[in-house]
């Protein structure tokens, strides 16, 4: 009876006392999120027109640019009116197309990207290239990592002869073991999943054991005071019991394995979003530059948030109790 009493839901926020200083009342707010976004977005598109411009000036480098069977650009724009007596300097900017690519630049450079492509490949082949070089390295890792990890949290003496092994390698950055797995493997796929593999399985050992630290005891006793055996004790206590620290290790991996794909697709590889990023730096095309980086930033996103919807979807009790 005292139950229903109680509220719950937005009316127990509603009555709380305590409103400054209740971490667990703060939430994100999708409204200042898309607020936050909007002024990233004025702020670049600000910081990269040039401020009276001519537009009649303007309007006969988009007819002759069309003549000529090339595209119109603000970049090209702004480097005809630096060659054109009568247009240099009037035009204020505080970025200029050497530093940062327009919007309208960037927009034009994903159309022409999904088109035509750059460096033998479209923006989707270079992007479907990485995922699978991600998804690749990621399988393997928890392969290899979770029954490593689970088996130093209930062996002393696999601990003791992994630990060495683990804390000596864990500590090297990825990116500084690259030259010897190009010398080993060669350039291209081979050396970036291999090296994605190392970056993503030292967290998984240590995620896996951290989880199998965290099991209550009492749940393990209990399981086997009603007779389980050492099987059924890991499958059905010790494994789902672990999975909210395994969740957070994969999510850190894939993580650390986004962006380590992306550095050693620069120097490593002829294909994906790293590479395609490395070309376009090489020729100057900072628009193309900006598009690997949106999408290498968006995908980082989706990726988290695929991850959180799984979690909350396997491991609906975590943050309960």
């Amino acid at each position: 009876m005292f139950d229903r009493l109680r509220p719950s839901g937005a009316d127990a926020d509603a009555r709380k006392t305590v409103t400054f200083g209740d971490a667990a009342a703060v939430r994100s707010l999708p409204f200042w999120s898309a607020i936050s976004l909007l002024l990233i977005v004025v702020g670049w598109w600000a910081g990269t027109k040039a401020w009276g411009l001519p537009s009649e000036f303007a309007d006969g480098v988009r007819t002759s640019l069309a003549a000529d069977g090339e595209r119109y650009t603000d970049r090209a724009l702004l480097i005809a009116c630096n060659n054109d007596a009568a247009c240099e300097g009037s035009y204020a900017q505080w970025l200029g197309p050497r530093t940062l690519a327009s919007p309208m630049d960037v927009v034009r450079a994903f159309g022409l990207l999904q088109s035509e492509g750059f460096a033998g490949e479209t923006l989707l082949e270079h992007t479907r290239t990485s995922l699978w070089r991600v998804l690749r390295g990621m399988f393997w890792g928890i392969v290899l990592g979770v029954p490593i990890g689970t088996a130093m949290g209930l062996s002393s003496r696999l601990r003791g002869f992994f630990d060495t092994i683990v804390e000596l390698l864990r500590p090297i950055p990825p990116l500084a073991i690259l030259p010897l797995f190009i010398l080993w493997f060669g350039i291209g796929d081979p050396s970036a999943v291999r090296l994605l593999i190392f970056a993503s399985i030292w967290i998984m050992i240590i995620a896996a054991r951290a989880g199998v630290r965290t099991v209550n005891l009492s749940k393990v006793r209990a399981a086997y005071s009603l007779g389980a055996s050492k099987r059924q004790v890991l499958t059905k206590v010790i494994l789902p019991n672990a999975l909210p620290e395994l969740f957070t290790g994969v999510r850190v991996a894939l993580g650390v394995s986004w962006g380590t794909l992306v550095a050693a697709e620069l120097v490593g590889t002829d294909t994906g979003l790293g590479s395609m990023v490395f070309q376009a730096r090489n020729f100057f095309r900072l628009d193309v530059v900006l598009v690997g980086v949106i999408v290498i930033a968006v995908i980082g996103v989706l990726m988290d948030i695929l991850m959180r919807a799984i979690e909350a979807r396997l491991i609906p009790w975590r943050g309960k109790s």
